[in-house]
């Protein structure tokens, strides 16, 4: 399954409480997830095959369907991932529906900070989608799309130097060390004895040096590890 049309990460949502399902829609847009609100469960799994969501969270206290019935049918039958929203008394119903065939479980009422990482981590190919464009001094990143520009004009990366890029411009202006880039670049498991994240850094600074003489936007911070400059005078490097 791939992500959404525009670049987006689909998802249902599919909760009896309007307040609390529309709430999670409006607040997962400002990440890009493209989310549909179902306040009955029959009108989500007709549109679930039309739609092909990356993923669903479903209320375990449904009064329309069986919340356990609803993740069976998404989850084994249509092999979508689904996520079981958990209130304070549903613990019963909650473990229903994990073992029915959800991937995980998420306090409700929801919280995008919460339901994000497991979205990223059960799509992990998608998670990008996931992420909002970044632009910084006329440089733009697009996780969705990968692609980066400087003033308009394309810079071609490789996947592991975008990831540092876009992790250096999510953190801009601070001292990140090198084992957020590691972690942000190869999920932590590169050798950090070894100058694999040095060289890769010293060629994303080539490329990022579009002007002849243009300073490197890449700062070493000595015995700390590296910081994102978004400015032309940046100090020298070494």
């Amino acid at each position: 399954m791939t992500v959404g049309s525009n670049g987006r990460f689909v998802l249902l949502v599919i909760d009896d409480d309007e307040s609390v399902g529309g709430a999670l829609v409006a607040e997962l847009a400002d990440h890009r997830v493209r989310a549909h609100h179902y306040p009955h469960a029959a009108e989500a799994l007709l549109d679930a095959g039309a739609l092909q969501p990356d993923a669903a969270v479903v209320a375990s206290g449904l009064t329309t369907m069986s919340s356990t019935e609803v993740v069976r049918l998404l989850a084994r039958r249509a092999g979508i991932p689904t996520v079981v929203g958990v209130g304070d008394d549903d613990g019963g119903v909650a473990a229903a529906a994990l073992k029915a065939g959800a991937t995980a479980g998420v306090r409700r009422p929801y919280r995008a900070a919460e339901v994000l990482p497991i979205l990223r981590a059960i799509r992990p190919e998608t998670s990008g989608a996931l992420d909002p464009p970044i632009e910084i001094g006329g440089l733009r990143v697009d996780p969705a799309t990968f692609e980066v520009s400087h003033h308009g004009r394309v810079v071609a990366l490789p996947m592991k130097e975008f990831r540092l890029l876009y992790f250096f411009m999510s953190n801009a202006e601070r001292t990140v060390t090198r084992e957020q880039l590691l972690a942000a670049g190869w999920g932590g498991i590169a050798d950090d004895t070894s100058n694999t994240l040095t060289v890769h850094i010293k060629r994303l600074r080539r490329r990022l040096a579009l002007d002849g003489d243009q300073a490197p936007m890449i700062v070493t911070v000595r015995g700390l590890g590296y910081r994102f400059v978004p400015t032309a005078t940046t100090p020298s490097t070494s």
